[in-house]
Order: structure tokens, then C-alpha cells, then sequence
């Protein structure tokens, strides 16, 4: 499952491990990022796998683990009559947009007193992920928008699924890697969208260089 650990000089990485638990996630994808480019993470953005947080942890001591805000809000609809849905997210809002963790705990309040009683459910989960998502309300909105949700990293492993099962195997690495180049390339077939994001992920940058001023240019290297 997706974490997206934000890293010096490489805008997003990531690590998918499908179908797998947290000891795989341990061994298998922080193991594979901690020994490239990834060394000094700043939040890392998961979609709530059971163990991962603390594998993340483990690998890098210094990382923000954080929750992905949009898996939590449909986890909270998945417990909802769909009828409920839109006024939900109404009521949700307030909370994932909040100043700092006493507001977003006032507006959490108000959500349960609505919603709670319908859906106990509910207030599990978020009772449960408070922790893990709080860390979300200490950054900017600048960085807010990048780390609300892995939709993005997530639709990117996709396309490299299905691009590596239709051709079955390959030869050698560097096939495969070839393979996985041609993917990110379809991205932007013009080669005029490079552009369009960088402009769009400037101001992100800028966040992303005053929170973490230590781990996303380095001066040690």
C-alpha cells in the first residue's frame, strides 16, 4: 500500500506493496527506499495500513507520519448511508481545514455530536487515526494540498502495473526499467506539462524548503 515519504532532492517517492501486511511492508518497501536517494524524509503520507507507521519509524527515526486525508474521509463514508454523504463531507471539512489540533478537535466534536450516535462506527476510525493525522494540521496549506491525499503516486503505480504484466517478463533490468521510463514519459506525451507543474508546485517547494530546511537541501553531503 502507498506511503509517500517526501524526500531531499526527489520531489515524491514511493513504495507500493500490494495485498501485503506490515512485516512485508517493513522488509520490503522501506528496506528498498532506504537505500536510495531517500534518506532524510520529511512527512510521509500513508493510506492507513496496519504496521507501516511503525515500520516507516524504524527506517527513518526523523519522518512525520502522517495519514492520507482523503482515505480517512471515505473510510468515514464507507460506515455512512450514502444519502449522508454530501453532508458528511460538509461537516468533515471543518476539520481537515482547521487553524491547528484545538480547533480541529472542536470541529471533531461537532461532527460526532451530529453523526456519531447514526454512526458509531465512525468515531472509531477517527478516534483511532487522531494520531496519525494530526500531523497534518502543523504545515501550510501549501504543503496541506501535496500530502492530502496519494491519489497522485497511487494512479502512477497503476499505469506501471498494468504496463509490466502486459509484456509478462523481461529480459533485464534495464528493460524493465525502460519500460517504467516510457510510462512516466506518457504522462505528458507533448512534452509541454513539465512546465504547467513545476510552476504549480513552486509554492509547495517553498513550504516544503522552510519547514524542513535541514532535510530538504542538505549541506552535509
Amino acid at each position: 500500500m502507498p506511503t509517500s515519504p517526501w524526500c531531499n532532492a526527489v520531489p515524491q517517492t514511493n513504495t507500493t506493496v500490494p495485498g501485503e501486511g506490515a512485516s512485508a511492508a517493513s522488509s520490503t518497501g522501506t528496506t528498498n527506499l532506504s537505500g536510495t536517494r531517500s534518506r532524510r524524509p520529511c512527512p510521509s503520507s500513508s493510506d492507513g495500513l496496519k504496521g507501516l507507521p511503525d515500520a516507516i519509524e524504524a527506517t527513518w527515526p526523523r519522518a512525520v507520519v502522517q495519514t492520507c486525508v482523503l482515505h480517512l474521509i471515505r473510510g468515514t463514508f464507507r460506515y455512512a448511508g450514502r444519502q449522508h454523504w454530501e453532508a458528511m463531507a460538509r461537516d468533515m471539512r471543518p476539520i481537515y481545514t482547521a487553524v491547528n489540533e484545538a480547533d480541529a478537535k472542536e470541529r471533531l466534536h461537532e461532527f460526532f455530536e451530529r453523526w456519531a450516535d447514526r454512526y458509531p462506527a465512525v468515531r472509531q476510525l477517527w478516534e483511532n487515526a487522531w494520531a496519525e493525522f494530526v500531523p497534518f494540521l502543523d504545515y501550510s496549506p501549501e504543503v496541506r494540498r501535496v500530502i492530502y491525499s496519494t491519489n497522485a503516486i497511487e494512479s502512477l503505480h497503476a499505469r506501471m502495473r498494468r504496463a509490466t504484466r502486459a509484456r509478462g517478463h523481461f529480459p533485464t533490468e534495464q528493460a524493465a526499467l525502460k519500460c517504467l521510463y516510457l510510462v512516466v514519459r506518457s504522462l505528458d506525451p507533448t512534452g509541454r506539462g513539465s512546465e504547467r507543474w513545476m510552476n504549480r508546485w513552486k509554492p509547495a517547494l517553498n513550504a516544503f524548503a522552510i519547514t524542513f530546511e535541514d532535510r530538504l537541501f542538505p549541506t552535509d553531503q
